[in-house]
Parts: C-alpha cells; structure tokens; sequence
C-alpha cells in the first residue's frame, strides 16, 4: 500500500498558522506600546510617551527595583547552593545519592501553584514574617534545582583525569577544584545561573503567596495595573520584560552551545 505523504504546501501553510497563533499576540503587544492612543481602540501613530513615562513612575521602579534584587540575591544562593549539590552528586559516593538526585528535578515538576500554597504554608507555621526575604528564599527553593541539573549535566561530560593528575601532583582538593574542576563547570555555571536569573525575574504565582507589604516585584505590579485595563503603559513593561527575558535566553542558550567538549 502506498503511504501517502502531505505536501509541502500543507506543512509550510501549518508551520505559519501555528506560528501566527503563538506570537502575533505577542506583535501586537509590542506595536501598541508605541500607539499614541491611550485606549488601545485604534493605532493613531507612533510615540515613546508610554515608556518615558514609566521612567517616572516611582511605584514601577520600586517594583523593578524589587524584582532585580530578588533576582540577583536568589541567582547568586541558589548557584553556590546548586554548584555544590552538582559536585556532590557527580564526584562522591554516598548513600540516598539517587533519591538526592531525584530530589533536585521535584521543584521542576511540582505546579507552581502547589509550591506557593506550601511555601506559604511553612512560613506562616515557622512565625516568618512575609516580605522581601521570604520571597528571595521561595525563588531559591525552585532555582537550585535547574542550576543542579546544568552543572551536573556539564559534570558528566568531564573527564576526571586533570582533576586525579593535579592530586597525584600534591596539589589541595581546594586547590584542585579552584584551579582545575571550576574553569572547566563554569559555563554549565554561568547558563544555571542565567536560567534562574531569567526564572526569577519573569515569577509571578510564587511570588504573588509570598510576597509580604512592599515586597511587589514588577510581575505583581503589572498585574495589579491590569485590574484598570489594559493600557500603553502595561505593554510597554511588557515589551521590556519580553526583550530582557530573550536577551537573556539568547546568551543562555549561546553559552550552551559554546561549552567545551567532553573532557576539554
């Protein structure tokens, strides 16, 4: 029986459609963040008022500010943290390894609506007050899993003869692994690292059960703008989280792609 194949009119017409669906919303938001009209009823020409206005909003910025502090503090724990959960998994032998293994994927898989709700939960029966520190300690809690996971995956593709030549040398473990082991896990480093960066920043749902009075980061902000209608201010943000999220992807997935070999 002869197997029919679809045409490449068909699969060219499906691969536009599907991508239309996906990001011709996304085209028309960053369009109507420099329409000059202010109900977004219509285009009536190109401005950049929407985004000189956000640079003196005093609320936007301390959201802002909020958010890139909350995303540089938990990069910053969860990379140490994560680095050195990587290390353990991939250069020792101990007993629970696997199910420790197992544990680092949870926060990926666990719904970020399940996780707030618990996070929530362990503050309020621990006595912790909710602010700005809870919410950096809740992005640590779903962060360090992706940083396990990328370094230990550029772990597994080293070979361990430099680190075991540098010790038959007489060289310290510290030593080893500070001028040895680390040069050759920091680009696995540096895209966990951004990855969380980029996960942090974008949060909204752990953010929204966590997040104590005057601890809103930018994702709060705008939700709480959109409670008036959509307007050119909000796809103005929105446009500018959009760009920083790509940008950040884009050298994510740069360092990805430049890492050394195997063994290298």
């Amino acid at each position: 029986m002869r197997e029919l194949k679809p045409s490449p009119y068909w699969l060219r017409l499906h691969a536009i459609t599907v991508y239309l669906f996906l990001y011709a919303p996304i085209v028309v938001l960053v369009l109507f963040s420099f329409n000059a009209d202010r109900r977004n009823s219509g285009w009536k020409g190109f401005t950049l008022e929407w985004y000189a206005r956000l640079m003196h909003d005093e609320l936007l910025l301390r959201a802002l500010s909020n958010s890139l502090k909350v995303a540089c503090l938990s990069t910053l724990i969860s990379s140490l943290l994560g680095t050195m959960a990587a290390l353990a998994l991939s250069r020792y032998q101990f007993r629970g390894r696997e199910a420790v293994g197992a544990l680092a994927y949870l926060p990926m898989m666990v719904p970020e609506v399940v996780m707030g709700i618990a996070l929530l939960t362990f503050f309020i029966k621990m006595g912790i007050q909710l602010s700005i520190v809870t919410v950096v300690l809740a992005h640590v809690a779903f962060s360090v899993g992706y940083v396990t996971v990328t370094v230990r995956t550029r772990l597994a593709g080293l070979q361990g003869n430099l680190e075991e030549a540098a010790a038959d040398l007489g060289a310290t473990p510290w030593t080893t692994f500070r001028l040895v082991t680390f040069p050759r896990i920091l680009p696995g480093i540096l895209s966990g690292s951004l990855l969380a960066f980029t996960l942090s920043f974008d949060d909204f749902v752990i953010t929204f059960f966590t997040a104590g009075v005057g601890a809103g980061t930018l994702p709060l902000k705008i939700y709480s703008m959109l409670k008036f209608g959509v307007t050119p201010e909000i796809n103005a943000i929105s446009t500018i989280m959009l760009v920083t999220t790509i940008m950040l992807l884009g050298l994510w997935s740069w360092l990805e792609s430049h890492q050394q070999t195997p063994g290298g």
